[in-house]
């Protein structure tokens, strides 16, 4: 009686997967076996729904990915080639076909591929994303800023140009770009692993800058923008004479704000500043502070100071994660070489 109850209830278990499973599009179905590490299954469903609609390029998009997450790259070149050999391809084909380029250290397959691409999608900001980092690991540095502010400008929205051009000004002579663009890709990326890299590049970006004796006189003489940003921060310099930390920061990034939206709000339109001014008016800039430094600093304090402003921490929790950050188009102040 045991095992026929049993048995009753693998039946029903399997009927429930079943029927659950039936809801779904092959390409959902797809990735959800895609998700579980099951590739085998998730290929089966395509192939299928493939033979049914020979047409539909994103089954085929995820079929190539699928085999790109499996290491079969051959047939990952062989299922995208069906989508970017026909006028139907969009800058995603692309993108997938240039990580396969990639895996397979074909740079100069890639490289002519991505050219290609740009000149069809011009205002695809994830394939300068690829492109530059195709150029940074074979060390053509100034190639790949040059496509990451390329894709800046061409949709300022999305977030992963902001995380290399970060990184590439990190590690450069600038001191400033690698601040404002970090702070840029956290608001709109803001709960990844990324992030977190971002943030501890953040915090170490302002030891720099203050850490450098020179970078108050006359450096960026030609880039406006920069002048005015590094005119303030000299002038609230002495509040991090001691040290950066996160009570420093807050001081300084609110002196900082404070007179940018006095002097510069007309003259320099910026989101994030405008950003900060927002949470300044709510009482949420700590906060903000809070979530943007606090944890990489100190971890334990940073939960201690969440618990004691569990009202005010909830509130811009509840901003952050409702809200949608949109960066207008014509605010791109970077002057490159």
């Amino acid at each position: 009686m045991k095992k026929a109850f049993v048995f009753l209830i693998l039946v029903l278990s399997v009927h429930t997967l079943v029927m659950a499973q039936g809801d779904k599009t092959p390409q959902e179905l797809a990735r959800q076996y895609m998700i579980a590490g099951d590739f085998n299954n998730a290929i089966l469903v395509l192939n299928r729904a493939i033979q049914e609609n020979p047409a539909d390029i994103e089954l085929k998009k995820d079929l190539a990915f699928i085999y790109y997450q499996q290491k079969n790259l051959s047939k990952a070149l062989e299922t995208i080639k069906r989508v970017t050999d026909t006028p139907a391809a969009d800058d995603h084909s692309f993108q997938i076909l240039g990580m396969i380029y990639q895996s397979l250290e074909d740079y100069k397959e890639a490289d002519k591929m991505y050219k290609a691409a740009l000149k069809q999608f011009p205002s695809s900001a994830v394939l300068y994303a690829d492109y530059g980092e195709l150029q940074w690991n074979r060390k053509n540095f100034k190639d790949a800023i040059d496509l990451w502010e390329k894709g800046i400008r061409a949709n300022p929205n999305y977030s992963g140009n902001y995380y290399h051009a970060a990184k590439y000004y990190y590690f450069s002579e600038d001191k400033v770009w690698s601040l404002i663009y970090g702070e840029t890709f956290v608001n709109l990326e803001s709960y990844t692993a990324r992030t977190t890299e971002i943030q501890n590049l953040l915090l170490d970006g302002y030891k720099k800058l203050f850490s450098d004796p020179n970078i108050f006189k006359g450096q960026n003489t030609r880039n406006p923008f920069i002048n005015e940003y590094l005119k303030l921060m000299e002038k609230h310099s002495s509040v991090v004479s001691t040290g950066i930390n996160l009570n420093s920061l807050i001081a300084l990034r609110t002196r900082f704000i404070t007179d940018w939206s006095e002097l510069n709000y007309q003259k320099f339109p910026f989101r994030l500043f405008e950003h900060h001014q927002q949470l300044l008016k709510e009482g949420l800039f700590e906060a903000y502070n809070q979530w943007l430094f606090g944890s990489v600093i100190d971890l334990t304090a940073f939960q201690s100071w969440t618990a004691a402003n569990a009202e005010v921490y909830g509130k811009f929790q509840r901003l952050q994660r409702s809200r949608v950050y949109k960066i207008p188009a014509d605010q791109f102040y970077t002057i490159t070489n």
